[in-house]
């Protein structure tokens, strides 16, 4: 890892009031490390840190991302009910799945235009909407 990625993994862990230890630095660190967003899913963190030699199990990876999303520092996007993605963007935007690669992008936020949502049932609210758009490439 660069010192500028660690620098950059520390300074998005300190603004969230996360305790910077070694994993969770090198996972920042390949998360923003160079000032971009990132789809990423467990299993494809976990093999970024392996090829970068570092030393975490699948398990840390799966617990740290979700001490990230508590934390506000990223959002898990579900694709369907067996793959979660979690994107760096915690901003509200819509995504692009492409089926035929399993990938997640995410979408232009200025062409979606949702003009009405059902209601919520009696004794519930609306907590969130979250559009993600499957593609597939044309043959």
């Amino acid at each position: 890892m660069t010192a500028n990625a660690m620098t950059r993994g520390t300074q998005w862990l300190g603004q969230a009031g996360l305790r910077p230890t070694k994993q969770r630095l090198a996972l920042a660190a390949l998360l923003i490390g160079d000032g971009r967003n990132r789809h990423v899913t467990a299993e494809s963190l976990f093999a970024a840190a392996q090829d970068k030699g570092e030393s975490v199990s699948l398990a840390t990876v799966y617990n740290t991302l979700r001490a990230f999303c508590e934390a506000g520092l990223m959002q898990e996007v579900t694709v369907d009910g067996s793959r979660s993605y979690f994107d760096t963007n915690t901003h509200e935007h819509p995504h692009f799945f492409w089926e035929d690669d399993g990938h997640l992008t995410d979408a232009p936020s200025e062409q979606l235009v949702i003009t009405r949502l059902p209601d919520a049932p009696e004794g519930a609210e609306i907590a969130s909407v979250d559009v993600v758009i499957r593609l597939r490439r044309k043959d």
